[in-house]
């Protein structure tokens, strides 16, 4: 696999390389582009509030290339990924991609990254490429050309806040999310939920990313006493709530749950501060059915046992890859006869963003680990 060198007469970048999604310089001697290679642009975290999630994004998708290269890559073209640090932080992809995109130097885009991140996308991508979006999101995509394939509140939040309610009798709520698309359109579809299940949202509060410390949400939840607290915090910001929780005692008496926490997050939060922490997701390296194991086999076989932990958001990535293979593959009009057949390890099927299905699953924090308590 090969990588596409980046053209930073674009846009510029920013002094802080936090703030700009040009990341890493391809290898020396890799020069212009070839006419057999198909540019995919991969759109992941790397740096920023949300970079713990770029190390296992990465390896997926290489592995994903890996595979469909040996098989002939796609239409006979080699798949060459070009990374880009998609963080909302970010604000130069749109003229970046944009530039690229006119320019013929991309002819495809997998995103896993936020809703805010996908909007600039979408724009600077105009439809003109396919843009395959991969992780958990609100729901309603519909723009030509985006693929949404992740799970969307009514496969995940919904039945995850239900089951919490059946078997732990979680009827009262605070609602905590970042102050952005995802966290306030699934927060506002929880509140309508919980009320038709009887439950009630004592609060639902929003915070900015980075936020320095969550002192003040923490005193409204002790003061408030809910049975549960729904997080829809990204990367970095859910680590420190978490830390800070757990820390409070809170997690003794109180249940949390949430649809962006993976086992990368469950590492940095620390086993200390798990208790009580549920998970909801479309895939737990801890499943145990045949489509995992052997997918956990060639991960680990090609990046070691010290590779990147393999968790929801990376392994979407995975699926992503492939899912463009096959997308450039099939036929227009047979997308919308039939699903979208593809290596998926989560067995999803796509016969259109509004018609994605795969299982769901609820998941227990034991420690470090995720433990699946059921299917959703």
């Amino acid at each position: 696999m090969q990588w596409k060198p980046l053209q930073p007469s674009c846009a510029p970048a920013p002094d802080d390389p936090a703030l700009t999604c040009l990341v890493d310089a391809p290898p020396a001697g890799y020069g212009a582009r070839r006419a057999d290679c198909l540019n995919v642009g991969l759109l992941v975290p790397v740096r920023g509030t949300a970079g713990i999630w770029g190390p296992s994004a990465r390896a997926c998708a290489q592995l994903a290339a890996e595979e469909l290269n040996r098989q002939g890559g796609i239409r006979g073209r080699e798949i060459c990924l070009q990374v880009f640090n998609a963080v909302d932080e970010c604000r130069d992809i749109p003229d970046l991609l944009g530039g690229l995109v006119r320019e013929g130097e991309l002819d495809a885009v997998v995103g896993m990254h936020t809703s805010a991140v996908r909007s600039r996308v979408r724009a600077a991508t105009g439809g003109r490429i396919p843009f395959v979006y991969t992780p958990l999101y609100e729901g309603g995509e519909c723009a030509p050309g985006v693929y949404a394939i992740g799970e969307t509140p009514d496969q995940q939040l919904l039945p995850a806040l239900a089951a919490m309610y059946r078997q732990f009798r979680a009827r009262r709520w605070v609602l905590v999310g970042n102050d952005c698309v995802w966290p306030r359109a699934s927060h506002g579809l929880a509140s309508g939920a919980l009320r038709a299940l009887g439950g009630e949202v004592l609060a639902d509060r929003y915070v900015e990313h980075g936020c320095a410390s969550y002192r003040k949400v923490l005193q409204e939840i002790e003061m408030l006493r809910p049975d549960a607290v729904l997080l829809s915090l990204i990367g970095q910001d859910a680590v420190r709530f978490n830390r800070e929780f757990g820390a409070s005692g809170l997690q003794r008496r109180v249940r949390r749950l949430s649809c962006a926490i993976e086992e990368n997050g469950l590492l940095a939060i620390g086993a200390a501060n798990t208790e009580g922490l549920f998970a909801a997701a479309g895939y737990f390296a801890a499943l145990p059915n045949e489509a995992n194991m052997a997918f956990k086999e060639r991960y680990h076989g090609r990046f070691g046992e010290r590779a990147p932990v393999l968790n929801a958001l990376g392994q979407s990535v995975y699926d992503g890859v492939h899912f463009l293979a096959a997308l450039a593959a099939a036929p227009q009009r047979a997308r919308r006869i039939a699903p979208l057949v593809f290596r998926s390890v989560r067995g999803l099927s796509w016969r259109g963003n509004a018609r994605v299905q795969q299982p769901v699953f609820l998941a227990e924090a034991n420690g470090h680990f995720f433990n699946v308590v059921r299917q959703l």
